[in-house]
């Protein structure tokens, strides 16, 4: 076995549990092991802190190994406890800390024994910086104004720094447009092909179904006038337009309407009143001219002081561009392709007269019979018919105070055919007298009125009959607003005629009267209105109150002297008010009894 390599055996103690107590009975009652913080709590105790690494008593003898060197506690235990060497000591850094601490608390209870008697050591303060001075409320308010006004300030500069330097780059940009982009932009607008080396538009209006005969070619070069090298001024443009010489200038259609030919509509009418219609005198003439101005300064000025603004027709204007926009339409709507394929061009309703079998009859009645001039000429008398009937009702509003004529002109019209509203009323009792209201159609050669009740009267182009009828009705109006004012102060109406068959014959209309009575019926009033003789009031006093009539043999009893007598005519030229209707108010408030 000396042979054999040396094989090292650890023995180590069973870990049982010590044996605290044996009781009578044989049984042991066991100690519990100690825990990890017991065990360090039992380690700790064994710490002398009162001994210094470095002293005398700490060092181990000078022939002593390290292992068998111990703490002087630890005398009792050396036996079967390890022993620590001060370098391998775990608590060997907390001890050092503490005795640290411990010096330095010694110096400073030193110094402060020493300061205390102020013989060997004084303290003197240290110098601080001065705190800022306290300052008003209203100046740090100004302050904080102040620094907000400039942060916006910055703002504001900093924005219009960025927009002056994007205008800059616009300008920049504007100034080196080049061909392509400006033929980009002349393409948007009109309708450009190229011909072999040459860019043509065209300026007609074919495409949108014009049959004017003129090819409208305009080129389109490139501008070499100008050296991109030098300054380039701001109306600079890289591209030039050649037009015809025949299409320079402006070319409209002037439309106007003359007093030279026979009058327009100058029909059989029948007259609805007795006046006789004067004589016409020379009339009217429509006039539908091509005009064309060169770019010469002077043909302009001449051709706008020819016509002024007062006799533009704004509204024959608009109607005849919708008049040429839907003729347009139509001449691009009429030609389908066709359906099946076999058939002939043209419009559907064409197509559709073959297997339908139609003559020349029908295939005639297919086709529209009215022309682009008549229907100019149409429209022509509706204007001219529309601004006669409007002149006639403003010269009447203008003439006449009382009763007052108003006009609503309706928005929405026809090219043949404007609504307008009239409104008779007396000013103050625009709430009690809303008798007449009148609707007038204006058509081409006639007008047509309809009433509030739905009466219907036809009338013609000549002015003086829609004239007479609106007289005519004004001094309806004015019997009307009576009985309306007689129901309001409780008046009894005993008579009302539109018609009077009585009298003087009025040459416009007839006149109409309306008699009513007091409430008591002691007083009587009777108005009778006409339109050329104009009013006429008359009041019937009771019998007792007349003195100047003769006593009767007849009428004894003395009954019947509250009989009404003769009427008798008022001066209505001497009475106080400002419309008829007010002064009529004012004599029924005073023959009214309290």
């Amino acid at each position: 076995m000396s042979g054999a390599p040396a094989v090292r055996i650890s023995i180590e103690s069973a870990s049982e549990k010590q044996v605290q107590e044996v009781g009578l009975d044989g049984s042991e009652t066991y100690l519990q092991p100690l825990s990890m913080s017991q065990n360090l709590a039992r380690l700790a105790q064994r710490i002398d802190f009162s001994q210094g690494s470095g002293s005398e008593e700490d060092e181990p003898p000078p022939g002593a190994q390290p292992r068998d060197w111990a703490a002087p506690g630890d005398a009792e235990d050396e036996e079967g406890l390890v022993k620590f060497q001060p370098s391998l000591w775990p608590w060997d850094s907390v001890r050092n800390n503490l005795r640290g601490a411990l010096t330095e608390m010694c110096v400073l209870y030193d110094v402060l024994s020493i300061v205390k008697d102020k013989k060997f050591m004084t303290l003197d303060p240290v110098v601080q910086d001065p705190l800022p001075p306290k300052q008003n409320p209203q100046t740090l308010q100004l302050i904080s104004k102040k620094k907000s006004l400039a942060g916006a300030a910055q703002i504001l500069l900093k924005g219009a720094e960025r927009l002056s330097k994007s205008v800059a780059e616009n300008q920049e940009n504007k100034r080196q447009r080049d061909f392509n982009s400006e033929l980009l932009r002349l393409r948007q607008h009109w309708k450009l092909r190229k011909v072999g080396d040459k860019i043509l538009g065209d300026l007609s209006y074919r495409s949108a179904g014009s049959l004017f005969p003129h090819h409208g070619t305009f080129e389109v070069i490139k501008n070499t006038d100008i050296d991109l090298d030098k300054k380039i001024p701001e109306d600079y443009c890289p591209l030039d337009v050649q037009i015809p010489s025949d299409l320079e200038g402006s070319a409209y259609i002037k439309v106007s309407i003359q007093k030279q030919a026979p009058d327009i509509g100058d029909l059989g009418t029948v007259n609805l009143f007795k006046r006789p219609l004067p004589k016409s005198k020379p009339g009217l003439q429509l006039s539908i001219s091509l005009c064309h101005s060169s770019n010469d300064k002077k043909s302009q000025k001449a051709a706008s002081e020819k016509q002024s603004p007062e006799d533009h027709l704004y509204v024959l204007e608009h109607n005849l561009h919708q008049l040429i926009r839907e003729f347009h339409k139509q001449t691009l709507s009429s030609t389908m392709m066709p359906h099946p394929a076999s058939a002939p061009f043209g419009h559907k309703r064409m197509r559709m007269a073959g297997p339908q079998a139609f003559d020349k009859n029908d295939i005639s009645s297919l086709q529209p019979n009215e022309g682009l001039l008549e229907k100019i000429i149409k429209q022509a008398k509706h204007i001219f018919l529309r601004r006669r009937t409007a002149r006639t009702i403003d010269s009447l509003a203008s003439r006449i105070e009382d009763p007052q004529i108003q006009a609503h002109w309706s928005n929405i019209n026809d090219v043949y055919e404007s609504s307008v509203k009239v409104l008779i009323t007396s000013q103050g009792y625009e709430q009690i007298c809303k008798s007449i209201q009148l609707q007038l159609n204006i058509g081409i050669e006639q007008i047509r009125v309809v009433h509030r009740d739905g009466r219907v009267i036809t009338l013609s182009h000549q002015e003086q009959e829609l004239q007479d009828f609106l007289l005519s009705q004004m001094s309806q109006h004015q019997v009307h607003a009576v009985q309306q004012l007689a129901k309001v102060m409780g008046w009894h109406v005993l008579s009302f005629s539109n018609h009077v068959g009585l009298g003087p014959v009025e040459s416009i209309g007839n006149a109409s009267a309306i008699t009513v009575a007091s409430p008591s019926g002691d007083y009587a009033i009777s108005v009778r209105n006409g339109p050329e003789s104009g009013s006429k009031v008359m009041v019937q006093f009771p019998r007792c109150q007349c003195k100047d009539l003769p006593k009767s043999d007849v009428l004894q009893d003395s009954k019947w002297n509250h009989l009404r007598g003769p009427f008798k005519e008022v001066q209505w030229n001497k009475m106080e008010g400002r419309n008829f209707v007010y002064k009529l108010e004012l004599l029924m408030a005073a023959l009214t009894p309290c």
